[in-house]
């Protein structure tokens, strides 16, 4: 017989059916992060104004917020609706000792770390074992908790708030770098924690908590951690927020802030510390390059978030699976 016979091909491994296209070999790379920062670090050589220097300030700041988000969002699959309470909790704790006992804002972060993993351990040690829209709504409450017992207490200034908190550096330039740089530091050890043996556990809580505790995770003190971690990101970005504006109050910490860091974590794609870190640069700087639509900016805002999430609903910059290349 002539007949050839072909040989059986070979099965084709997940993740590898389609060819990468030049945009995910773009997202892929890795000198992505360190172009970003280096373009961060040349704005002041650009622009060097104080409204400009307060904008890209304020933008890294949420960038922190954001990454700290992502590591119970994004990576352990909770959602906190009232995550701006861990960033009230770091900048009235800085403030109050900055204030009360004339201490530099940088003294204060040991204090503000201890306090913010405290709160984490009080807040997230009766709700965690809650799941989905009743772990949100228990969130959402504690987080008003906060804010309105910052509202009530002579110690926190009640709804004036506290002024004249020292800043840590003397120029909004100096003030820029320094923000830069420990942000970047901030988002290098999220992104270090979620590539972590710790960071693997808390995608497979993500995944399905039931399996993950069948195969030997004990998806409670996994969860508990990511609530830790992304506590401490907060509350040290309450601290660079109380050095930046030196006067704090009730106002600045309501849901609509954690609502506005959630949506810049789904908006850049959850998981994805690059993804979340583009999409807070975009919530935080978009309302202000519509500064001169007025009134109608915040509905442009509004519409282009909606046009984007419909367009791309894994977000910007969806995270990839390295298990699933394999």
């Amino acid at each position: 017989m002539n007949e050839t016979t072909k040989a059986p091909e070979a099965p084709r491994k997940i993740g590898a059916q389609r060819p990468q296209t030049r945009l995910s070999k773009l997202f892929d790379n890795r000198w992505v992060g360190l172009v970003g920062l280096l373009i961060a670090l040349l704005v002041p050589f650009v622009n060097a104004s104080n409204y400009t220097m307060s904008i890209m300030t304020t933008a890294a700041v949420f960038v922190m917020l954001a990454s700290g988000l992502n590591i119970v969002v994004g990576f352990t699959g909770l959602l906190d609706l009232g995550y701006a309470a861990f960033f009230a909790v770091g900048a009235y704790t800085s403030g109050v000792l900055a204030t009360r006992f004339d201490l530099p804002l940088v003294a204060t972060v040991p204090a503000v770390i201890v306090v913010t993993v405290i709160a984490g351990v009080i807040i997230g040690a009766p709700t965690l074992r809650l799941r989905s829209d009743y772990l949100a709504i228990v969130t959402l409450g504690f987080g008003e908790i906060i804010r309105i017992t910052a509202n009530n207490l002579p110690v926190t200034g009640g709804p004036s708030g506290i002024y004249g908190i020292p800043g840590l550096t003397d120029s909004p330039v100096s003030l820029y770098f320094v923000t830069v740089v420990i942000v970047a530091i901030a988002v290098i050890g999220a992104s270090r924690l979620g590539r972590s043996r710790l960071g693997r556990a808390m995608r497979f809580v993500r995944e399905d908590e039931d399996a993950a505790e069948a195969t030997g995770v004990h998806t409670y003190r996994v969860k508990l951690a990511a609530y830790i971690a992304g506590a401490v990101w907060g509350g040290l970005a309450g601290v660079l927020f109380a050095g930046q504006v030196s006067a704090i109050s009730p106002n600045s910490f309501t849901f609509l802030y954690s609502a506005t860091v959630l949506m810049a974590v789904v908006l850049g794609g959850m998981g994805s510390v690059p993804g979340v870190v583009l999409g807070a640069i975009i919530i935080s700087l978009l309302p202000e390059l519509l500064r001169d639509a007025a009134d109608y900016r915040f509905f442009i805002f509004g519409v282009l978030l909606i046009i984007v999430m419909i367009v791309r609903p894994q977000g910007l910059w969806p995270a990839r699976s390295k298990e699933a290349l394999k």
